[in-house]
């Protein structure tokens, strides 16, 4: 894949210059953070014409963790950052292991802070990295690229898709070479930027949002919530404790005690809390129960989830 000239780029929706935002720099700061707000208010109709690709990717990622693979991002830049920020709030959140949602960034863990310039550039390392974690035909990789051409992000979905994985494509151009990568392009259209080539802006925000849909949905999906409610939250800190408690007592219907000493008796896992309190059994019997409904409290409780008492 050669690089991009000028012209290639001038016709990517993302790098266009809108007439509407021209006068920018002689704005109020009232005026500005007015205008960057009316133009982020058009992102989610646009996200909506997506939603069933975005479903696809949600059913795929729950097919290949329920068979013990992997939830994968790849991109550049503030792709990639939102990759990596997306997978690192998974275990906080849901409880999950580090290694089922991973955030690969071109350049590696440096350019989280600091660009790595060329990184996007190089197609063997997209490939490279894809093979080093050993993706195959129980992962989900997706790959998140504004523009949709980014070599290392392309490469990167080509190779996943070789190995057989499931692939996705974040773009917010239509009919770019990653969406034609991809067994799923996910196209959010976001049109041209307030400041013009600045991708971290509208793009940004709907890629985050498109992100948070893909894991949060996966998540409901295999079990990690009952109902809106985290209860696969693991009381760490303290704020994770008073979290875990209130959830346990709001699930089980108990006093703020009789979760607490529950949790204390599940070793903070909220989700055994529960259970122990709903059906009444200790925690080594909560955690098979769980261990046989494959992690879903509602279908550990059986036909009728009322607490015990």
């Amino acid at each position: 894949m050669t690089g991009p000239t000028p012209e290639d780029i001038a016709r990517l929706e993302t790098e266009k210059v809108s007439a509407e935002f021209a006068a920018l720099d002689r704005m109020s700061a009232l005026e500005i953070v007015t205008t960057m707000n009316r133009k982020d208010a058009t992102i989610p109709p646009v996200i909506a014409r997506a939603l069933p690709e975005i479903a696809q990717v949600v059913d795929a990622a729950t097919a290949s963790l329920r068979v013990g693979g992997r939830l994968v991002y790849a991109g550049c830049g503030t792709a990639g950052r939102l990759g990596v920020l997306d997978a690192s709030e998974c275990p906080p959140t849901f409880g999950t292991d580090p290694s089922t949602v991973i955030g690969l960034i071109a350049g590696g863990d440096a350019a989280l802070r600091t660009a790595v310039e060329g990184s996007e550039d190089d197609e063997p390392a997209g490939a490279a990295d894809i093979a080093a974690l050993g993706v195959g035909p129980s992962d989900t990789v997706v790959g998140i690229a504004a523009s949709g051409r980014t070599p290392y992000t392309v490469a990167a979905v080509r190779r996943a898709r070789q190995l057989g994985a499931a692939t996705a494509a974040l773009v917010c151009t239509a009919g770019s070479p990653l969406a034609h990568a991809a067994d799923i392009p996910l196209e959010v259209v976001t049109g041209p930027e307030v400041v013009a080539g600045s991708t971290r802006l509208s793009a940004g925000t709907a890629q985050k949002l498109v992100l948070n849909m893909i894991s949060t949905a996966t998540m409901v999906r295999m079990g990690k919530t009952f109902g809106n409610r985290m209860v696969d939250v693991r009381a760490t800190n303290a704020k994770l404790e008073a979290r875990a408690v209130t959830i346990v007592s709001d699930i089980a219907d108990v006093d703020l005690g009789a979760a607490r000493r529950a949790l204390a008796e599940a070793g903070g896992e909220a989700k055994t809390a529960a259970l122990m309190l709903m059906a009444g059994v200790d925690a080594l019997a909560a955690r098979e129960r769980l261990r046989s409904a494959e992690g879903s409290l509602r279908a550990a409780l059986g036909p009728d989830p009322s607490p015990a008492h």
